[in-house]
């Protein structure tokens, strides 16, 4: 989430946040507040569907407590995947930029 990334659930409401917003997740509503405006907040609850989804149908007949904990470890492993790429391709990035700079003095020398 931007900025602070304050997203509060229910009743335990602070702060200056837009007015509340409700979403579904596995068959639960809850309201939240966030500085997420509303189209994004339910779009990230969206996507939480899809992969609460995906453990329910693949695991079989796991709690709800144990999809919930199987699907955080998920988009835990790809986000730290999504990290390794990202640094990955700052380094590829600065290992070009680093070539052009010493073929620019080379030119610059002749």
């Amino acid at each position: 989430m931007r900025g602070t990334g304050n997203l509060i659930v229910d009743q335990h409401i602070v702060g200056d946040m837009e007015k509340p917003i409700r979403i579904r997740i596995l068959d639960h509503e809850y309201l939240l507040r966030s500085d997420e405006d509303e189209e994004r907040v339910k779009e990230i609850a969206e996507f939480v569907n899809v992969k609460l989804g995906e453990i329910r149908e693949s695991a079989g007949n796991l709690s709800e407590g144990k999809v919930a904990i199987l699907a955080a470890f998920n988009v835990a492993s790809d986000y730290f995947q999504v990290l390794r790429e990202r640094d990955r391709l700052i380094k590829d990035v600065q290992d070009r930029a680093r070539s052009l700079n010493h073929q620019i003095d080379a030119l610059s020398e002749q």
